[in-house]
């Protein structure tokens, strides 16, 4: 599911909390947000004919994440259904920008719950140093 926004492309993901998501109190516990993110990411690639095991099999690099600035706003809870989004913010050779959010749905408009800046870079998949990304790949993101 994509959405146009502010002129760049939005990739739209649904979530539903699960008891796994959750800590005691019954709220999702704060780095499950990072995997909804990470899931995300990996289906907005999907999304863009882009498997990351295939990738890695065929050029022999991969994404790995460098930076992670998150924010927390308010907590999901369990049963939540929410959305979670990913947008590419910048595309250099060795690394990318990408905007996320983890949304709830409700009956008006969806409610911000958590929002991340996350930087991942391009590696040689064997020796795990910086490498530049395929244009065939800096093509598709963009």
């Amino acid at each position: 599911m994509n959405e146009q926004c502010s002129g760049k492309e939005t990739f739209v993901w649904p979530v539903r909390v699960y008891w796994e998501d959750t800590d005691a109190g019954g709220i999702v516990f704060y780095a499950n947000y990072l995997k909804f993110f990470e899931r995300s990411r990996t289906e907005w690639l999907r999304a863009r004919g882009i498997s990351q095991q295939a990738l890695r099999e065929s050029t022999g690099g991969m994404f790995v994440v460098g930076e992670a600035q998150v924010r927390f706003l308010k907590s999901a809870r369990l049963d939540d259904e929410l959305l979670v989004t990913t947008s590419l913010l910048d595309a250099g050779r060795a690394s990318m920008t990408i905007h996320q959010q983890a949304l709830l749905t409700t009956n008006a408009d969806p409610l911000l719950l958590c929002e991340a800046t996350i930087r991942a870079g391009w590696v040689n998949a064997s020796t795990l140093k910086p490498d530049r990304i395929p244009s065939r790949i800096l093509h598709a993101l963009t």
